[in-house]
């Protein structure tokens, strides 16, 4: 059945000379992977510059269900990005993001709410100037509550240490070594104030900001069981230092 639908790209491998077999995840029918015949060729009739890490599309797609694999009968850009593919701040986070959505979603199924802030975050990521360097914090944590595994909130002041095993903040250190610190736990409350039209108002420095960013990984770690064997965050940490 033809079927048009929106789809945000994920991750390609190449197949036979060329070919690819692309990773998207759309907005009808979740996560989907498509095999797209001559985009590697010359003169192919889809270009393969429409396929780079969280690139927005609109899709025309052949869909069968149950199929492990589909077919594209077309694609185009759904919102032409201005600044990722030309900021190295911006496209290494791209990149990034991308393997973390590659690793956590898996739903073959729609998934309206969760699509759309995907959609919207990542056409903000293209868009905003000011507080880029926290993107991806912010994103990560806005991520989990359409996960099913967002943090509690501390409802009191003198929690200063959250507890990754419990998502709850505390008091007291726990008694084993997944939680966060008094200062990274003070970084993290912040994410928790600002959404992320806002997050030019996170007060968080660079050595923080790396701290920060290992142990939300921690966290996608324990309550999304992702392995933690990701190739685009030594890039990633290379340009944000």
């Amino acid at each position: 059945m033809l079927e048009k639908t929106r789809g945000i790209f994920l991750h390609h491998i190449n197949y036979s000379e060329t070919s690819i077999i692309a990773r998207i995840y759309t907005e009808k029918f979740g996560n989907q992977s498509y095999l797209i015949n001559g985009v590697r060729k010359k003169k192919a009739a889809m270009r393969k510059s429409l396929f780079q890490p969280l690139f927005l599309l609109d899709l025309e797609v052949y869909y069968r269900p149950g199929r492990n694999l589909q077919r594209l009968k077309d694609v185009r850009f759904s919102i032409p990005f201005e600044h990722i593919p030309f900021d190295i701040t911006k496209s290494s986070q791209a990149i990034f993001l991308a393997e973390i959505l590659l690793k956590c979603l898996k739903e073959e199924e729609e998934n309206p709410e969760l699509f759309d802030f995907l959609y919207h975050a990542i056409a903000l990521l293209d868009m905003k100037k000011d507080g880029i360097a926290n993107f991806h914090l912010a994103f990560l944590f806005h991520l989990t509550r359409f996960l099913g595994v967002a943090p509690q909130k501390s409802e009191h002041a003198n929690t200063v240490f959250f507890d990754l095993e419990s998502a709850a903040f505390s008091v007291s250190e726990p008694l084993h070594n997944q939680y966060m610190n008094a200062e990274t736990t003070g970084n993290f409350k912040q994410l928790f104030q600002f959404d992320l039209g806002k997050i030019e108002q996170l007060l968080i420095d660079k050595r923080q900001r790396t701290i920060l960013l290992e142990q939300l990984i921690k966290y996608y770690q324990i309550h999304l069981d992702i392995s933690s064997n990701l190739k685009s965050l030594v890039v990633l940490k290379e340009v944000m230092e």
